[in-house]
């Protein structure tokens, strides 16, 4: 892979594009995860950072990477943002993970109040990355927003199902002058790496991994396979042929009886 071929998000640099959830890891194997993931950006859910006295999941985060609060547990952008301000005044960083839904059956992002967190955050200074369901209209407000980055979810979160959502992104992809960062759903290193050959800058995953019989061994081949992908993609895909075929050796002619 190109030396600067640089992962950019808010003026910030990383040479992985593969970012890591937190939400379901037991503590003690987070930093063997973000180790083998080769992960320079992980979650967090603010509410977790201090559960016990004598447990704090920034204890078991390596230094050298970048925190990415998420506002899990928000209904609406008001709580979004206080959530946000929290992780900021505990040392948490300016970036950010918009997050918020009212729906509690589907886990299905609330679009409208995203936007408006993402607008009051980004005034603040924030690094922005708001999680929301794949709709192009709703991209380009994020923009105007400030958002840093758009990440539109495959399908949805915990599910495992891949990329149900797979033409909307593409959408986003082609249309979109910020990364797209593919978000929840991804089971399979298989599509993560389909995600990555369609064009988009990041994927985040976080159940595959957990619920995975092996966790760093799965971590490793999310890492493989997103660095395929991002190399397909730099490399420019081969052509499909909508009718007949195409002989890879030229064809002088058939042998007869």
């Amino acid at each position: 892979m190109q030396k600067d071929d640089k992962l950019i998000i808010g003026g910030h640099e990383f040479n992985s594009r593969f970012i890591l959830g937190s939400g379901k890891y037991s503590l003690k194997l987070i930093e063997s995860a973000v180790k083998d993931a080769g992960a320079e950006i992980i979650t967090l859910a603010v509410r977790r950072a201090n559960t016990k006295e004598q447990e704090n999941i920034l204890d078991y985060i390596p230094k050298n990477v970048t925190l990415l609060p998420n506002t899990s547990g928000a209904r609406n952008a008001e709580e979004a943002v206080r959530i946000a301000r929290l992780a900021r005044e505990l040392g948490c960083g300016n970036f950010v993970k918009v997050e918020i839904m009212r729906d509690s059956k589907y886990l299905l992002p609330d679009n409208y109040e995203t936007i408006k967190a993402t607008e009051i955050l980004a005034k603040e200074g924030f690094v922005v990355m708001p999680y929301m369901y794949p709709d192009l209209n709703v991209a380009r407000d994020l923009v105007n927003a400030g958002a840093a980055t758009i990440m539109p979810l495959a399908s949805p979160i915990g599910s495992n199902k891949g990329l149900a959502t797979r033409e909307f992104i593409q959408i986003l992809v082609d249309e979109i002058d910020l990364p797209i960062i593919v978000d929840a759903g991804i089971g399979r290193p298989s599509q993560a790496c389909e995600a990555m050959e369609m064009g988009a800058a990041a994927i985040m995953a976080n159940t595959a991994l957990a619920t995975a019989g092996d966790l760093p061994l799965m971590a490793a081949a999310f890492r493989q396979a997103i660095e395929a992908g991002r190399k397909a993609y730099l490399s420019g895909l081969g052509r499909v042929l909508v009718r007949g075929a195409s002989a890879s050796d030229p064809l002088t002619g058939f042998l007869h009886d």
